[in-house]
C-alpha cells in the first residue's frame, strides 16, 4: 500500500482528505503545520507528499525547501496544495522542486488522478538512478531539466518575445510551426474551419502554458489555426532549440508525453461533450471554460464574443443566444452588451 503525507493545517479539510485518500487505498499520515510535517515526512518516508502553503510554524514553501536538502527525502514527490492561484506563486513553488500544484477548491478526481501519476513517475526516475548505480555525485542530475517548470524557465530565458493585440493571428492554418511558444500574458484560441466554412475552437490556452507544438522535432505545419483572445505576450523556441533540449535531458520527454496526454484527453472530452451534451450544458460548461482561461474574478464580467462562445461550444450563434438570454431570466447570468457576469456559479456547474 502506498503511503502520503498529508500537510494542512484546516483541520476540516485534512480529515475530509485523509478519508478521501484512505477511500482511494492509501496509507495516510497527516501533520497539522510545515514543522510538524518535516519530521513526519523524515521518519514516515512517504512515496509522496500533499501539502499546504499557507501554514503557521513553517510554510509550504520552506517545507519543501528543507525535505529537498535532506538525503532521505529529496525524491519524494510533492504535491503542494493551495488556494494562492497568482502564476508567480505557481511558479516559486515549481522552481523550488514541487512535482504539481492543486489549487482549492478540487474534485476528488483531479487529487488522484496528480497522486497516480506523480507515484508513477516517481517509480521510473527511481528505477533510472538505480540503473545507472547510487549516485554519490548528484552532478548527473542537477545539470539536466528535470521538470516542465524548468522547461518553461528556459523558455523564459531564451525564447524570442512576441506581442499580439486582441484579435491578431498568431499563425494560420498550413504553415510551418518553427517555434512552439509559452504564454506570458494572455490567452490564445486554436481553431479549425470545417467544410461550410464554420468554425470550431479546438483549445483554449492561459497564461504559462505551452502551445504550437504539432510536433516537438519536426517541421511539420501547424493543424490549426491561433489568434489572440486578448492582448497577448509570447516567448518562442525554434523546433532546433527544442530538440537539441529534449536530446539532452531526457526527463522532460517524460514531462512533455504526460502534457500531450492530458491535451488528449481534453479534447476527448470536448468531443464527447459536443456530441452528447445537451445545448445547455455546452453553453454553460463554455462560460465557465472562458472565466477560468480568462482567470476570470468572482463578481467581473467575462468580455467575449458571442462567436468565440459558440465556436468552443460547437453550436450556431443563434442558438448560443437564445440559450444565453434563457440563463439570464433564470437568474444565473447577467448581460451587458459583450459582457457575462456569471451570478450563480454552483447551477451553471450543475446543469445537465
Amino acid at each position: 500500500m502506498k503511503k502520503i503525507l498529508l500537510i494542512e493545517d484546516d483541520i476540516v479539510l485534512r480529515e475530509n482528505t485523509a478519508e478521501l485518500l484512505e477511500l482511494s487505498g492509501y496509507k495516510v499520515e497527516t501533520a497539522s503545520n510545515g514543522r510538524a510535517g518535516i519530521e513526519v515526512a523524515k521518519k514516515y518516508l512517504p512515496n509522496l507528499i500533499v501539502c499546504d502553503i499557507m501554514m503557521p510554524e513553517l510554510d509550504g514553501y520552506g517545507v519543501l525547501e528543507s525535505l529537498s536538502k535532506n538525503d532521505s527525502t529529496k525524491y519524494i514527490p510533492f504535491i503542494f496544495l493551495s488556494a494562492k492561484t497568482e502564476r508567480q506563486d505557481i511558479r516559486k513553488g515549481m522552481d523550488l522542486g514541487a512535482d504539481d500544484y492543486i489549487t482549492k477548491p478540487f474534485n476528488e478526481e483531479e487529487l488522484i488522478s496528480a497522486i497516480e501519476s506523480r507515484i508513477a513517475k516517481s517509480a521510473i526516475l527511481h528505477e533510472e538512478r538505480q540503473n545507472i548505480g547510487a549516485f554519490p555525485d548528484d552532478n548527473v542530475f542537477n545539470d539536466e531539466m528535470k521538470t516542465l517548470n524548468d522547461l518553461k524557465n528556459f523558455f523564459d530565458d531564451n525564447g524570442k518575445v512576441f506581442l499580439y493585440s486582441k484579435g491578431d493571428i498568431i499563425y494560420e492554418e498550413g504553415n510551418n510551426s518553427n517555434y512552439i511558444y509559452l504564454i506570458r500574458k494572455g490567452v490564445v484560441k486554436n481553431f479549425k474551419f470545417d467544410n461550410d466554412g464554420k468554425e470550431l475552437t479546438t483549445n483554449l490556452y492561459q497564461e504559462d502554458e505551452l502551445f504550437g507544438y504539432t510536433s516537438f522535432t519536426q517541421n511539420i505545419p501547424y493543424q490549426e489555426s491561433a489568434t489572440a483572445i486578448k492582448d497577448t505576450e509570447l516567448v518562442g523556441v525554434s523546433k532546433q532549440e527544442l530538440k537539441d533540449v529534449l536530446d539532452n535531458n531526457h526527463k522532460i520527454t517524460l514531462e512533455l508525453i504526460q502534457l500531450l496526454t492530458d491535451n488528449l484527453s481534453g479534447a476527448r472530452d470536448q468531443l464527447l461533450d459536443m456530441a452528447y451534451s445537451s445545448v445547455n450544458k455546452k453553453t454553460a460548461s463554455t462560460i465557465l471554460k472562458f472565466a477560468e482561461k480568462l482567470n476570470n474574478k468572482s463578481g467581473e464580467a467575462i468580455r467575449i464574443s458571442r462567436n468565440d462562445l459558440a465556436s468552443v461550444a460547437g453550436i450556431a450563434t443563434e442558438t448560443l443566444i437564445r440559450t444565453l438570454s434563457s440563463f439570464k431570466k433564470d437568474g444565473l447570468i447577467e448581460i451587458e452588451a459583450r459582457n457575462i457576469k456569471i451570478l450563480d456559479i454552483q447551477r451553471l456547474q450543475q446543469i445537465n
